[in-house]
């Protein structure tokens, strides 16, 4: 519960107004400051008040108990949202935007912008991150260059498409740039390639390492963005594989990323950019794992090629790619209130950037949405099939879509319905 207090007409006013953006968790108690503060303090998680910070700093320090469990307080005072106690930098940010005052925060916010599309994306940065995002923090203009199409959260304005004048520019991709890029320029690596591998026999790890530095370099592939290999079945605990496979994951930084295997009659019927006529007796190996393992991680998502084969000594590997496309959150919010929200719901509500429902849904979730963030009373399915993220929220267990959606589709249910 966030309570909203003052003492003024003018003050009430802002307070209501500022309730309608902040959803029902958003209280504005009737009669005078005190006593309502004192009966609603020990069910508060968050206060904002329209009063002076002396004023308000008499009013809290008598309630005081624990820093873990004292709500933020928020104070808004005169041209300012001051953020008091209890870890409320957020919240006074909010109100800031909301009610046009400046934001004074206790400390700097731990995560920018950047920050948390690297975390969404689960991906790698190159260059100076932190000072991108700090730029994209302060309002200074960043390009951001998508040319895979990834569906981003909502944004903040200053961030641009690129081809606009920039300070700074994003540039998400998988593979590398032809040419040498600037300082100010961060790339954004997001793991959506899974290598194919085939080998005579004889082979060994250095051999799958080599053709693997190869194939980079001529499809200029960034290896950062490898989310899988892939292979025959039987291929899959040799140890020339498995060797190659933790080599890769000790120069990168990983120790999770697997070594898919499947049967070769799965594999020879796999189109394939070139077919031969293997001893095995399949056309392909390398390129087939490759689109194999590709299809499996998309989920029913379209897959290509991202790089031909290329032939080692003893080894053979190629790339397939998982493009990426649209995201539809089905979310269920529960009876309504606060409690009956899951925290993976109110992550998915920041990583959408259009949320779909009717006004009651959308109202009881508007403080969670990232500004910038549209809110749409229909149109879900078309907007995800159009490569959007996008949540779509619903009372209960949430809302139910009829017939195939050609998006990435996350269900997440209200309480209720996991009870």
């Amino acid at each position: 519960m966030i309570g909203l207090f003052a003492s003024t007409e003018r003050g009430r006013a802002q307070a209501k107004e500022l309730a309608a953006f902040l959803g029902p968790d958003a209280v504005v108690p009737d009669g005078p400051v005190a006593p309502a503060l004192r009966r609603m303090w020990p069910v508060l998680g968050s206060a904002v008040f329209f009063e002076g910070s002396e004023t308000v700093v008499r009013l809290v320090a008598p309630l005081l108990r624990d820093e873990r469990s004292d709500p933020g307080v928020v104070c808004v005072d005169g041209a300012f949202a001051i953020a008091l106690l209890g870890g409320a930098d957020a919240l006074a940010q909010r109100v800031a935007d909301v009610l046009g005052r400046t934001a004074v925060t206790t400390a700097p916010p731990t995560a920018s912008p950047l920050d948390e599309l690297l975390e969404l994306l689960d991906a790698t940065a190159e260059g100076d991150a932190a000072a991108c995002g700090e730029a994209m923090r302060a309002g200074e203009p960043v390009a951001l260059a998508n040319p895979l199409g990834f569906p981003l959260p909502a944004l903040p304005d200053n961030v641009l498409p690129a081809g606009h004048e920039a300070a700074w520019t994003v540039l998400l991709d998988d593979r590398v740039p032809r040419t040498e890029l600037g300082d100010h320029v961060v790339r954004v690596i997001p793991r959506t390639l899974v290598i194919g591998i085939g080998a005579s026999a004889g082979v060994t790890s250095t051999d799958v390492s080599g053709a693997l530095a190869k194939l980079a370099a001529d499809g200029r592939l960034d290896l950062r963005a490898v989310r899988a290999f892939a292979t025959l079945d039987r291929k899959t605990e040799e140890p020339c594989f498995v060797d190659a496979v933790e080599d890769w994951g000790f120069w990168h930084g990983s120790t999770t990323t697997p070594l898919l295997g499947y049967p070769g009659e799965e594999l020879a019927v796999i189109p394939v950019p070139n077919p031969v006529e293997l001893a095995i007796g399949i056309p392909s190996v390398a390129e087939a794992a490759a689109l194999r393992g590709a299809a499996e991680l998309s989920a029913g998502g379209r897959v290509e090629i991202a790089a031909e084969k290329v032939k080692g000594a003893r080894a053979t590997v190629a790339a397939a790619r998982v493009l990426p496309r649209g995201r539809l959150a089905l979310i269920g919010l529960g009876p309504g209130g606060a409690d009956d929200r899951t925290p993976r719901a109110e992550a998915e509500l920041r990583r959408a950037s259009v949320v779909v429902g009717p006004p009651e849904c959308v109202d009881q979730v508007r403080h969670l949405l990232r500004p910038g963030t549209s809110v749409r009373a229909d149109g879900a399915v078309r907007l995800a099939e159009q490569g959007v993220a996008v949540a779509l929220v619903a009372p209960d267990a949430g809302p139910v879509v009829a017939g195939p959606v050609h998006a990435d589709v996350v269900r997440v249910t209200g309480v209720t319905g996991q009870l």
